[in-house]
């Protein structure tokens, strides 16, 4: 059952440097704000202007009013829930599923859903919409190979899919100018693709970065942000070429950007932080602030006309004790999680 009821803001404040009048030299504040729910997560969707953030919750995704932290709908029947794109033009939101392999549509005014797609490729995780091709594109963890797959916002209707060099594709971005790019954790690399015929055109080493996975672009200076464990980069599309790298903490797994302040927030799960990156010039990058979250909390979203990031990590009890008898893990496994016991929801502003 999900929980409407808030408990009071924890705040931590870090200055930054800079000038009286730049977003550089404003401090940093976070908010925690306990929501409640049942489910894990994965990734956040801050629709624009509207406060209204999508959180994915392992089953369902609940919509969170960004400002005040309170939930104000919920979208069921969404399986191993990942992503949410949002597609204004048409009026329709859509949720990757991986649990049946489909995309739930969604009326982005009432959050009625409309129908379930479902992608014979499987593999659901990333999603992204391309506005200015007006096309929702998936990046799925298909075997034997990834996959980037377009749909037709107002359909729901694919359109065509790409096959990807790694089974283990991640973020895309779109350039405004019919390119896509996909980042391939695995290889640590980045591929290229016309959003037309969804061919690949290239493939771009992203060294030293080490299991790209965030992504986004700046289309007013043609780059392309790359979140990576411990050193991000930046990749000028013209060249496929690291222009600059950015020190951050591990366990990264996606990238806010807001292009009105030039400001890049870089979420770490493993060190509980995010590193907020100032964009100087198109190949020069000032790290502003970092600022303490939650053990776990690797994804985030920004509303760029509100310019607030979120955040969004479940706390999980102990881990039940294995049965008697049972084999000790893997070497390497994810250690087990218990049960939910506490969500958490975090805003940062300046």
């Amino acid at each position: 059952m999900i929980r409407t009821s808030l408990a009071a803001a924890v705040l931590f404040v870090v200055v930054a440097v800079g000038g009286p009048h730049d977003a550089r030299g404003q401090a940093f504040k976070v908010e925690k704000v306990s929501i409640g729910g049942d489910g894990g997560t994965d990734y956040l969707t801050a629709e624009p202007g509207t406060g209204r953030v999508f959180v994915s919750r392992a089953t369902h995704v609940m919509v969170i009013d960004g400002p005040t932290g309170r939930v104000i709908g919920d979208i069921p029947e969404t399986p191993r829930t990942h992503g949410i794109a949002l597609a204004p033009r048409s009026g329709h939101g859509f949720i990757t599923n991986g649990g049946d392999s489909t995309v739930t549509m969604f009326d982005l005014r009432t959050l009625a859903a409309i129908r379930k797609i479902k992608v014979p490729s499987g593999g659901m995780d990333g999603i992204m919409y391309d506005d200015h091709a007006d096309r929702i594109i998936l990046t799925n963890h298909s075997h034997p190979a990834g996959t980037a797959t377009a749909l037709d916002p107002r359909t729901g209707a694919i359109i065509a899919t790409a096959e990807l060099e790694d089974d283990a594709p991640e973020g895309a971005a779109a350039d405004s100018k019919g390119k896509l790019f996909v980042n391939n954790e695995r290889k640590s690399t980045m591929q290229v693709i016309d959003e037309k015929s969804m061919r690949v055109l290239a493939s771009w080493p992203l060294a030293p970065c080490e299991g790209p996975t965030g992504i986004a672009y700046d289309r007013a200076h043609d780059r392309i942000f790359v979140g990576c464990g411990k050193t991000s980069v930046v990749v000028d599309p013209s060249s496929g070429k690291v222009v600059a790298t950015i020190a951050n903490g591990d366990g990264v797994d996606a990238l806010g950007w807001d292009p009105g302040q030039r400001l890049l927030y870089i979420p770490a799960g493993r060190d509980s932080n995010v590193t907020i990156v100032h964009q100087d010039t198109p190949d020069t990058y000032t790290v502003v602030g970092t600022v303490t979250t939650m053990t776990g909390a690797k994804t985030i979203t920004v509303d760029p006309v509100k310019h607030v990031a979120y955040l969004f990590q479940p706390e999980y009890g102990p881990a039940p004790a294995p049965a008697p008898g049972s084999p000790p893990p893997a070497p390497g496994a994810r250690p087990p999680r218990g049960p939910v016991i506490g969500a958490y929801f975090f805003r940062i502003t300046h």
